[in-house]
């Protein structure tokens, strides 16, 4: 196990969300009175991590501050997948960090008690913890600090995935790992939660 005290929470919150068309920024559609983008902060606002990052594109207006977050711009996103996650490797080295768990702000039903089941399953620096459907792993994911400088040296658009395939992995409902792209993905989400389109 490895506290949550120990660790830094980064949220990459820079996709391009070229797949959204016309509807623009898929971080800051509404769902269930919030923007899409803010429910995995809010939903792991009750952990005490030792810090709280979120790596955000130039010009974002989510206020990832007013919910405990350090914010880093990744002037770049469109260079490669792994930008960010260089960025959060880069962040949770200068906070001393003893591991990083990675989220997605794109997955919006995440919950606070499938990430400490996550922190449960870690053991020792060089842990690697992702989340899995059952079929195929994601994150969020944890990774100890042994492989900080891995991550941090990252390129291109795979990012963490084989360090992910080879972790361990925690099990949980499909339901609350849905990756938001498109609209039509949004919009089967709302439909799920009972909610209205907008």
């Amino acid at each position: 196990m490895i506290a949550a005290g120990g660790v830094a929470l980064v949220v990459l919150a820079a996709g391009r969300s070229a797949r959204m068309g016309d509807a623009g920024s898929k971080l800051a559609q509404p769902l269930l009175a919030r923007p899409l983008g803010l429910h995995v902060a809010i939903a792991l606002e009750g952990l005490s991590f030792a810090r709280r990052c979120a790596i955000v594109a130039p010009g974002s207006t989510l206020d990832y501050a007013g919910h405990g977050f350090d914010t880093v711009v990744n002037d770049d996103p469109v260079r490669d997948l792994s930008s960010s996650v260089r960025l959060g490797a880069a962040y949770a080295v200068y906070r001393g960090a003893r591991a990083m768990l990675i989220a997605l702000a794109d997955m919006p039903r995440i919950t606070a008690a499938h990430v400490l089941r996550l922190l449960d399953a870690a053991e020792g620096d060089g842990a690697v913890v992702a989340s899995s459907d059952g079929q195929k792993p994601s994150p969020p994911a944890l990774f100890g600090r042994a492989h900080f400088e891995t991550l941090a040296a990252l390129t291109g658009d795979e990012g963490a995935r084989d360090l992910i395939r080879a972790g361990r992995h925690v099990v949980t409902n499909a339901a609350e790992l849905v990756d938001v792209d498109t609209p039509e993905e949004l919009a089967r989400l709302r439909a799920s939660l009972g909610v209205s389109p907008h």
